[in-house]
């Protein structure tokens, strides 16, 4: 039986979808008049886009995410949008940002967040849940759901702890004040700190020399370090040899071989 082939990737209200680089995909955050706060538009919009990379890569090998503008990557929620709501709107709406993150965090594609501005909130917990981080030197972080009478309930308490350790985490959101880039950098939160011109050519840059190698390599690296820390270091070593003997048996892994004694680039086709 053959299977029916997904569509071709949809035009989004509140993204920008462009291509770069071969294999790059830079998802552009589109609400520049609202600093690209996300309304719920923006969370079905993302919820859209990342789940379907469970099903299909669409050629895609690694991601940017980052902003329109100079000004910010994610203002966080839509206040906005979001006074008056209903207690059960409200929940609604964060069904979908979860969902969001979860998706976000689950994508098999490795994702490079390029926070060119402020990233509060939502923001914040959008640029933690990448796989890692560059910043302009501009952009400040905070997570201030505090201040609202709220919490961060997108992943905000779980991908920050991971990242900066649980006494800085406690001290970012229980006072709700931003950080700069350069902070991050030093707390292990931001990989790479750019002036904004130079923030995202450095993304692509580095998404698409990720690009290059091998895509099953890649999937699997990906995962053994993101399941492989919440293990035991036994069980952890476990999930990495059965990751790299799925491998072995791989096209990519002859080309790999053949293209080093060949002297040459290899062509990974990901199988």
């Amino acid at each position: 039986m053959t299977l029916p082939m997904p569509p071709a990737l949809p035009d989004f209200t509140t993204l920008t979808l462009e291509h770069p680089a071969e294999h790059v995909l830079m998802v552009v955050l589109d609400r520049p008049d609202a600093r690209n706060a996300m309304n719920t538009q923006m969370g079905l919009d993302l919820m859209a886009l990342f789940e379907r990379f469970q099903v299909t890569t669409d050629g895609a090998r690694a991601i940017v995410i980052t902003g329109r503008g100079d000004k910010a990557f994610c203002a966080g929620g839509d206040l906005k949008e979001r006074r008056g709501m209903s207690d059960e709107t409200w929940q609604t709406q964060h069904a979908i940002f979860e969902r969001t993150v979860r998706a976000l965090v689950g994508c098999p594609i490795p994702v490079i967040g390029a926070v060119n501005g402020a990233a509060y909130g939502g923001g914040c917990e959008i640029a933690a849940a990448c796989d890692f981080i560059y910043a302009a030197d501009t952009a400040k972080f905070a997570l201030t759901e505090v201040t609202l009478g709220i919490m961060p309930g997108a992943g905000g308490t779980q991908n920050l702890a991971r990242a900066v350790g649980s006494r800085r985490a406690k001290e970012i959101t229980l006072t709700g004040l931003p950080f700069t880039a350069a902070e991050g950098e030093a707390w292990g939160f931001v990989n790479k700190v750019c002036t904004l011109d130079e923030l995202v050519p450095a993304a692509i840059a580095t998404a698409t020399r990720i690009a290059e190698n091998a895509p099953i390599s890649v999937r699997q690296i990906k995962q053994s370090i993101g399941r492989g820390l919440d293990m035991s270091l036994s069980d952890g070593l476990a999930f990495e040899i059965e990751a790299y003997n799925r491998m072995v048996p791989t096209e990519d892994r002859h080309e790999g071989v053949n293209a080093f004694n060949e002297k040459r680039k290899a062509n990974f086709k990901g199988r």
